[in-house]
């Protein structure tokens, strides 16, 4: 990660400036201090974020993402589907975790914001100007860790690897490639979920 701009590389990476992406920028980099490690591009590190599915602040999964190098793609960085700021980081080979969460002491000066004003009245993020834009993150960048982030003590947590398939199929179906725990048995063919017509 580019050190001298981390907020310009989060903000490419995610689309547009927000306050919950930022959030999950300095919650990210607080969870590998508590931890004293550095992001992997490997697995030595695994996220879960509790943010759930379509709710204004799942952006905070992009700040995660971008600070611990944990992604969906490598399949250490997982949801558990909570609603929350939240991240507990994983430190795998160690078997030991921390849990980082979002304090809202700044949420009223946030909902109060132009902003979120514009947000909740439907107005895209990259709709709305610059200025009101930066106010939120600099907000949360500038704010003292204690004041936004509840940094857990760092614990044991064993970790169970689950393995990884690399095992595939073409469905007769469609021709595309499925990996093989996705495959369903129909009249004795093995096809993808969407030809087989069940998901289970």
């Amino acid at each position: 990660m580019d050190d001298a701009n981390p907020l310009g590389l989060l903000f490419e990476f995610h689309g547009h400036r927000c306050w919950a992406s930022t959030v999950g920028m300095r919650a990210g980099a607080a969870a590998l201090q508590a931890l004293g490690v550095e992001p992997s591009g490997g697995k030595s590190l695994h996220a879960v974020v509790e943010i759930g599915d379509h709710h204004g602040a799942m952006c905070f999964g992009d700040g995660i993402q971008l600070s611990t190098q944990c992604t969906f793609g490598k399949g250490n960085l997982e949801k558990s589907r909570r609603g929350k700021l939240a991240v507990t980081l994983i430190e795998t080979a160690a078997d030991r975790r921390v849990r980082v969460a979002y304090r809202p002491t700044l949420q009223p000066k946030i909902q109060a914001s132009a902003f979120m004003r514009k947000r909740a009245a439907g107005v895209p993020a990259s709709d709305i100007p610059d200025a009101e834009q930066w106010e939120l993150v600099r907000l949360i960048w500038d704010a003292p860790q204690r004041e936004i982030l509840s940094v857990g003590p760092v614990e044991p947590a064993a970790w169970n690897a689950i393995e990884e398939v690399v095992r595939f199929a073409v469905c007769p179906g469609c021709g595309e490639l499925v990996a093989e725990p996705y495959l369903r048995t129909v009249r004795g063919d093995q096809r993808c979920i969407d030809c087989a017509g069940y998901p289970a």
